[in-house]
């Protein structure tokens, strides 16, 4: 029994040094592990704001902190009002049109509609001052907004409604001796807030990235490498890299993760094979919104109803989202979604204001892209669906009027009165309106860039490569091993498993048929000898 015991401990002992002797640990990934390091260490400030003159005194209103901005750093304001931040668009050539302006002042979506006749309040997201109507100045420097995007000392917010100003309570020269880099909070104030709360329209940027674990986003992780906004995009001349796909077309400035981490970023062959028709985001942000809700549905048709004469609104007990509100309709808020999934080349299409709606649901932008066109990946992609107003005479889209002081100004938000709004809202934009109104459904296309999964939670080969339920089969013009069935490839398969299967047994056959012969030759020769 000792013999039996010492020789399993032998045994046991000597294949655990011959594995040890064969095992190949996995090569580091030297260019992870260089970009590791790049962004681990935080740029510093070269200079103290607060110890110049010319920031030592009470400012009265924002132009006066934008001169003292232009004083020292001259000629920079004229980078901003070349800017599409400023602007609100851009000049392109746009497939169908030709060269052609698109932005927030021609462009629907499928959320507060548009910001044309409604700029008093959605100028809270224009780096500017007094955009409170179409008599606004895109020349005048003194309306730059410096210090939304370079504040830094997280006390300077807009005011609700005030054409962009900023909040009454915002101390302008604390703020002025306090700019710098912008940080991600300067990038949140709009992109996070934007549609009217936290995470509304994108689903992949809100204001858990302040203080995001590595589980929400490896890139922005406090206990991680802690990157801002700018790390990736990153400016010059203030002409930011990026391009948000629900108002941009051509595929110009677009901000891509090879960008950093190139396009074989893998110690994988097979998946480096991927990146080619695979964007990086689709296996490595396999769910969105993953703090907090954001809104798959805005329901405009249901807008309107009133308790006592009064608006009012509710809100989900559980997750503090509001889900109907008078001023605006009935929403469906969701956490961790899985996206939807579709080919996209870089390239958008837009609903333009005066545009005919040729077919339902009405794509508000549409993302382009095929299996056959070799620029083309499978992107995640969160789709934003709802109902909005629709004039069903002329076969437009109606850009309604919203927002106003008080009531008695048609703005839909104080009168509650659809015909009124949509009346003021077109003659604004300068298009015919016939007096009727609908609501038709909308879809609206946001790829998704942020909420970076840690690799080890990454989707595996099988979540998409199977018969059921892969993540990817709603994209069908394309064939894909392991979730397609082709009667040729399989009968080729089938084939080819027969013939395996056939080998094995023939070959078996043989060697039976061979060792009885062997036997019977031994045999004679045996009897031979005797």
């Amino acid at each position: 029994m000792q013999k039996v015991v010492f020789s399993v401990i032998v045994f046991t002992l000597a294949l655990l040094a011959l594995l040890r002797i064969l095992y190949t640990p996995p090569l580091p990934n030297l260019k992870e592990m260089k970009l590791r390091q790049e962004y681990a260490i935080k740029p510093k400030p070269a200079v103290d704001h607060s110890l110049f003159p010319e920031l030592q005194k009470d400012f009265k209103t924002p132009q006066e902190v934008t001169e003292a901005c232009i004083g020292c750093h001259n000629q920079r304001h004229k980078e901003i009002i070349a800017s599409s931040h400023w602007n609100w668009e851009r000049i392109s050539y746009i497939e169908g049109r030709g060269i052609a302006s698109i932005g927030k002042s021609n462009v629907i979506n499928n959320f507060c509609i548009g910001a044309t006749s409604n700029e008093q309040a959605c100028a809270k997201c224009h780096i500017g001052f007094g955009m409170g109507s179409d008599q606004f100045s895109f020349e005048a420097a003194r309306n730059v907004d410096c210090m939304v995007c370079h504040d830094n000392s997280e006390e300077y917010i807009k005011g609700a409604s005030m054409a962009g100003y900023p909040d009454r309570s915002v101390n302008l020269t604390k703020v002025a001796q306090n700019v710098g880099r912008p940080q991600s909070m300067n990038c949140g104030s709009c992109h996070f807030y934007s549609g009217g709360g936290n995470n509304v329209k994108h689903g992949d940027l809100e204001d858990a990235l302040l203080s995001a674990t590595r589980e929400i986003d490896v890139h922005m992780a406090v206990n991680g490498i802690n990157m801002t906004c700018v790390d990736c995009h990153s400016a010059e001349n203030h002409q930011i890299k990026g391009k948000l796909y629900s108002v941009s077309s051509g595929n110009e400035n677009r901000l891509t993760c090879d960008h950093c981490h190139t396009n074989t970023p893998h110690m994988d062959r097979m998946l480096n094979l991927h990146t080619a028709r695979v964007a990086c985001q689709t296996c490595h942000i396999p769910t969105y919104a993953k703090v907090n809700p954001t809104k798959m549905e805005w329901r405009w048709s249901e807008a309107g109803k009133l308790i006592d004469g009064q608006p009012y609104h509710i809100v989900d007990t559980i997750t503090g989202a509001e889900t109907y509100m008078s001023i605006k309709g009935s929403f469906v808020w969701k956490t961790n979604v899985e996206p939807e999934y579709f080919w996209f080349n870089g390239q958008a299409s837009h609903y333009i204001l005066g545009d005919k709606v040729d077919s339902i649901p009405v794509q508000v932008n549409r993302l382009m892209g095929s299996a056959s066109d070799p620029q083309s990946k499978i992107f995640p992609v969160k789709v934003h669906r709802g109902d909005q107003i629709y004039d069903p005479k002329t076969k437009m889209l109606i850009q309604p009027k919203l927002w106003a002081a008080i009531k008695g100004d048609s703005a839909y938000w104080q009168d509650f009165d659809w015909n009124l709004a949509a009346e003021a809202g077109m003659k604004r934009v300068g298009l015919p309106y016939s007096g009727e109104y609908e609501f038709v459904e909308t879809e609206m296309y946001w790829p998704v860039n942020h909420m970076v999964a840690p690799k080890d939670m990454a989707l595996s080969c099988e979540e998409c490569h199977t018969r059921h339920n892969s993540r990817l089969a709603s994209i069908t013009d394309f064939y894909m091993p392991g979730r397609d069935t082709n009667a040729g490839i399989d009968l080729i398969g089938k084939l080819l498993i027969i013939a395996a299967i056939t080998g094995v047994i023939l070959h078996t056959l043989g060697r039976i048929a061979a060792s009885v012969k062997n036997r019977e030759i031994e045999t004679e020769v045996i009897n031979t000898h005797q």
